[in-house]
């Protein structure tokens, strides 16, 4: 049954909580446990025993001997520097193991408006598989909020260029605290995408992001060519008068051979930016200005990142991603113009012309900050 009391003015921080918070006027242990199935769930641990065995969970027992806990993730803490969370499903829950000589409810949220004790016998349990593959969304290519979360403001707008990967993630876009995805998943993602297993390395791979060293330069060499052009004959150039100048001014400032065949990635440019006016990433004249709108969106979600794996303080990621937002407002100008180059620079960096997951992702966040009521890109403006 649910132990919360009197909501009075109480705001539930993300949907999640607000369907628990009618389920619990209702006394609905079902719609409760139909909403958990469908989320994401967390539990406590002492960064130092997750950092001894990463693979293990150790499941303690809170607030009372025998009682299981686990958080939803509008009702985190604030972030700590020696706690953090594990990121399980209730079907995870549902297969740990439990005593069923004595079984003791789950509780969901201690101490918050929206606690809920759920029985935890074994029919329960089997309850809560079934509910898991009924309910279970998709974690991934949403857009979330926290109600409590920055909304206006240079931190907000900083956010909200980390918008295409927190859309992807299914993570709310306007927060900076705890945890991102999951304190291991942060660990595995900074070491394996990114080589980063300690707070220099990240904080060496979140400066070449801020300074745009992250992105080969080339792209960036050309288009600034065809601006430059476009501005000298009144109209954008060709293809052919694109090439030819941008070849002609690599082997002036010295460009090695395999720079100046570089060049070629014109024809591809011209190609993806085809493709975006036929999927509305770009308007039907529109083209793309610069591309270092990509480190730029990294940089904060590397800023995220490296905030959940307590590889630096609140104030430091702020601080990043403040700056990112920033940097983002001075080379664009609007968020359609940001949201073109970040396209453009991921797709030149992994997609091949193969207009695939890496070019759909793209096409999915642009829709979705875009187009959303909720779209942070609706409310905040660029200037």
């Amino acid at each position: 049954m649910s132990t919360g009391g009197a909501f009075g003015g109480w705001v539930p921080p993300t949907e999640v909580e607000h369907r628990l918070y009618e389920a619990a006027v209702r006394n609905d242990i079902d719609a409760a446990t139909r909403v958990l199935a469908g989320t994401d769930l967390f539990i406590l641990a002492p960064k130092a025993e997750v950092d001894a065995d990463p693979e293990r969970v150790h499941w303690r027992s809170y607030p009372e001997p025998g009682h299981r806990t686990v958080i939803t993730r509008g009702m985190l803490p604030p972030w700590h520097p020696d706690w953090v969370f594990h990121c399980v499903s209730l079907r995870w829950i549902a297969t740990f193991h439990w005593n069923d000589a004595a079984p003791r409810p789950l509780v969901v949220n201690p101490g918050s408006p929206v606690q809920f004790l759920l029985p935890s016998a074994a029919h329960d349990r089997a309850t809560w598989i079934q509910y898991h593959a009924l309910h279970r969304r998709p974690s991934k290519h949403r857009l979330v909020a926290l109600r409590h979360g920055p909304l206006r403001g240079p931190l907000a707008f900083g956010l909200a260029c980390g918008g295409h990967l927190a859309v992807s993630n299914g993570v709310p876009w306007n927060e900076a605290g705890t945890l991102y995805m999951g304190y291991t998943v942060e660990l595995d993602t900074l070491g394996d995408a990114w080589g980063v297993t300690e707070p220099s390395g990240w904080r060496g791979e979140l400066d070449a992001l801020l300074a745009g060293r992250n992105s080969p330069p080339e792209p960036d060499f050309v288009l600034d060519v065809r601006e430059r052009l476009t501005a000298e004959i009144h109209g954008v150039p060709s293809a052919d008068l694109w090439r030819d100048t941008a070849a002609g001014h690599a082997q002036d400032l010295g460009a090695p051979p395999e720079s100046v065949r570089g060049i070629e990635l014109v024809r591809r440019i011209v190609r993806y930016e085809a493709r975006f006016r036929a999927d509305g990433l770009l308007p039907p004249e529109g083209r793309v200005r610069r591309t270092v709108a990509y480190d730029y969106g990294r940089a904060v979600n590397v800023a995220r990142w490296g905030l959940s794996a307590r590889f630096c303080t609140p104030h430091e990621a702020e601080q990043a991603i403040v700056h990112a937002g920033a940097l983002s407002r001075a080379a664009y100008g609007s968020w359609e113009d940001f949201s073109a180059g970040y396209a453009l620079g991921r797709v030149l960096r992994f997609d091949e012309e193969e207009y695939g997951s890496w070019y759909e992702d793209n096409v999915t966040g642009h829709r979705v900050l875009t187009e959303h009521e909720g779209s942070p890109w609706k409310h905040i403006p660029w200037r």
